[in-house]
């Protein structure tokens, strides 16, 4: 806060909005680990330590992109319709004025809840090229893709002078600058690495379910603070946020679980109902400050559906993505953002006293196209621009974006970090000079010596 001018109001604030939004932090903070587990766990087992590091990785290279310019780009007082300036680069005068996103909050506390916004994005998006991607490169990507993606389309969306904003588009917790972002930059990591080893031949099946649920578990208490945490305040609308995440998550889930039971012979995929839940809570972010829980179910029933059906567009279009990253957040992120545009309403909105025109069913059918021209553009933007920063990381010596057939063969645990999530992978580091011919069907017993083991029951 300014105090050289003694005329200007000291702001009043209320310690009960920003406690909330302290939490809120937190609770998206958690969210970060939790992708990579439920990533690590969809996973083979020589790969899990390694995407497990990298969402964490995510959170500590996008914190000093967010202080030395994201923040400032992002979330600037003045900027032009595209992006904003470098006034505020460093951090510089962002303590205790009111912030861009609501003045019942100080600027500090708004910047380090943002971060956590901007943080989990790459770590989404990194889960296509899992198990071939090498680690360097991706960390470098990180930092480039949040300045060149992620900045200007959340400018776009939540700064007061960003174009998608003025126009109108209503995108409550990220459904663009999040999910649509990560899950397209997903579809073109996955298209320039390339496909994994034995894609198409091998079935690569998830390797630990605990994991997959303990990430699931993260990220669905995490997102009370996604959504929730979006209200800014401890208001009336983040409960309404927080209840309508809640059953659109429920609805995504069973849906998800009841189609693939008819589909695999009656079973109830643990699998199918994290992946259902995931979609769900995607598709319901951007509408979750706009919408009544009667239309939250909707929002599960279609995510549900439309993103267990889109895991087949990879076999369609031909392209590797590991771990269905754009099926469930590209592909959730749009059909979030079209249902928003129909179920929108005013009361919703007003429970904090915020006006909007609503969507169709306040009789704004306009909403749809707006909703629609913000997802065609993050799309396009991300695609492109994600694209040729790969492109250019490619042919740059030293950053080649994938590792040799060898170490994909290794695992990327071992050849990339020199350790493992499990300790009969150590072993065989320990008791390997090279990249040994049989590693997949190479286990140890108790006293760590290498041992052959059935590839019908054990696969590495």
């Amino acid at each position: 806060m300014d105090t050289s001018n003694p005329s200007q109001p000291t702001p009043v604030y209320s310690s009960g909005d920003i406690t909330w939004v302290m939490i809120s932090t937190g609770l998206v903070f958690l969210m970060i680990p939790g992708v990579g587990y439920f990533y690590s766990g969809m996973a083979r087992s020589k790969n899990a330590l390694s995407l497990i590091i990298l969402s964490c990785l995510s959170v500590a290279v996008v914190l000093v992109q967010w202080f030395i310019w994201g923040y400032s780009l992002t979330f600037s007082r003045t900027g032009s319709w595209f992006i904003g300036n470098l006034n505020h680069a460093f951090l510089i005068n962002v303590l205790g004025d009111p912030s861009v996103g609501s003045p019942k909050i100080p600027d500090l506390a708004f910047m380090i809840y943002q971060c956590m916004f901007a943080s989990i994005a790459p770590a989404l998006a990194i889960g296509a090229a899992a198990e071939r991607a090498r680690i360097l490169p991706t960390i470098l990507f990180i930092f480039i893709w949040s300045t060149l993606v992620y900045d200007p389309i959340a400018y776009w969306t939540w700064s007061p002078d960003g174009w998608s904003m003025k126009l109108g588009s209503l995108d409550f917790a990220g459904g663009t600058p999040v999910h649509i972002s990560s899950g397209v930059a997903a579809l073109a990591y996955a298209i320039k690495v390339g496909k994994r080893e034995g894609h198409g031949v091998e079935d690569f099946k998830a390797h630990n379910m605990s994991n997959v649920v303990l990430g699931t578990a993260f990220l669905w208490f995490g997102w009370f603070g996604f959504n929730g945490g979006s209200a800014l305040a401890g208001s009336l609308r983040a409960v309404m946020a927080i209840v309508v995440t809640n059953i659109a998550a429920a609805a995504g889930a069973l849906t998800w679980v009841l189609i693939d039971y008819f589909r695999t012979g009656r079973k109830f995929s643990a699998l199918a109902f994290c992946s259902g839940a995931v979609a769900g809570l995607v598709a319901i972010t951007p509408g979750s400050g706009f919408v009544g829980p009667a239309a939250s179910v909707l929002f599960g029933v279609v995510a549900g559906i439309g993103c267990n059906y889109a895991r087949h567009l990879g076999h369609l279009l031909n392209f590797d993505d590991a771990l269905d990253v754009f099926a469930v957040h590209a592909v959730g992120g749009i059909i979030g953002n079209i249902l928003t545009g129909i179920f929108a309403e005013q009361r919703i909105a007003a429970l904090d006293g915020t006006s909007i025109a609503g969507g169709w069913l306040n009789g704004n059918f306009m909403q749809i196209l707006i909703q629609l021209a913000g997802s065609v553009a993050g799309f396009a933007w991300t695609f492109v621009v994600t694209y040729l920063i790969l492109w250019i990381m490619d042919k740059v010596p030293g950053l080649s974006l994938r590792a040799d057939s060898a170490s994909e063969r290794l695992g990327l645990d071992l050849s990339e970090l020199g350790e493992s999530a499990y300790q009969h992978m150590d072993c065989i580091f320990a008791n390997t000079t090279s990249v040994p011919a049989v590693v997949e069907t190479t286990a140890c017993d108790a006293s760590n010596e290498k041992i052959l083991v059935d590839r019908n029951t054990e696969k590495i």
